[in-house]
């Protein structure tokens, strides 16, 4: 077994790839070796070194002659490819050990679901639309949902089916009813008229009506003060707040991820299908 030198360093957008985020998600160590190889230069001795393995055992695992089952395995691969939070997770493993803490609040510490903070959601939006793209469900939580899904350029549109049969997604939309009370609280919050935001609303929907001719796609309104604003995208999440103060798109968005033993997604998923189970189904 080799000693263990510096970790490698990929470039972070090597971790957001497509390829990579697959292979961690499969458990495919062969693969994440190979994008090491690509992504940072590394040989076959340097990936050795710096999981504590010998080259022989990398070249087995690159070629599939042997697989990794051991976590402590997976653990020490981590550790040396400095893999982040949103990686480990991906490949099934807690926080960076130096984040972890004991005592009673080990497990939380051990399993954070919150793994990047964006200051709002146009620093967020690349990333939305890819995990958009790859994802077999998407819900979306919002008020008008013009800028998130109801224009031609809007952040999600073009991840939405376009010919029948559509691409296997199904997409929910949960919209704040534009003859309710709640809208009108929500404008004066923001300083628009009810009219003007309710007609926003019933624009939204309309584009989406058209859509769902082809595919998968409901609408829902709901009729209480929004708090929550949510895009899902199958175990990911970006979740950002409606305040008094501001508009959706320009809280700060939090990266939640689905994990084992955290609170935070399943209990954002909970309050999603609480908000739908209470709306109006209108598409």
């Amino acid at each position: 077994m080799g000693t263990a030198l510096e970790p490698i360093e990929l470039p972070d957008w090597a971790w957001e790839r497509a390829e990579v985020r697959e292979a961690l998600r499969a458990r495919d160590i062969g693969a994440v070796f190979r994008h090491v190889q690509q992504y940072a230069g590394a040989s076959q001795a340097r990936i050795a070194t710096a999981t504590c393995m010998t080259q022989a055992r990398v070249s087995e695992i690159i070629s599939g002659r042997r697989e990794v089952q051991r976590l402590d395995v997976y653990e020490r691969i981590a550790d040396g490819l400095h893999m982040p939070d949103d990686a480990r997770h991906l490949l099934g493993l807690a926080a960076g050990r130096e984040r972890r803490t004991g005592g009673a609040a080990f497990d939380l510490a051990t399993f954070p679901e919150v793994v990047r903070v964006y200051a709002a959601q146009n620093s967020a939006a690349e990333e939305i639309k890819e995990r958009a793209r790859e994802a077999t469900e998407l819900d979306v939580l919002a008020v008008r949902g013009l800028g998130l899904i109801g224009l031609n350029d809007s952040l999600l549109r073009a991840c939405l089916p376009r010919e029948r049969g559509g691409n296997g997604l199904r997409v929910r939309v949960a919209l704040l009813d534009p003859d309710s009370e709640a809208l009108t609280r929500r404008a004066a919050e923001i300083g628009e008229s009810a009219e003007s935001l309710a007609s926003g609303v019933r624009l939204a929907e309309a584009r989406l009506r058209e859509l769902a001719d082809v595919g998968d796609v409901s609408v829902w309104q709901y009729r209480m003060l929004p708090t929550w604003r949510l895009i899902r995208a199958d175990g990911t999440m970006f979740v950002g707040a409606f305040d008094a103060g501001w508009e959706g798109h320009e809280s700060a968005l939090y990266k939640v991820v689905e994990t084992p033993h955290g609170p935070l997604h399943r209990g954002f998923r909970r309050m999603f299908e609480a908000v739908v189970d209470g709306a109006r189904r209108t598409v």
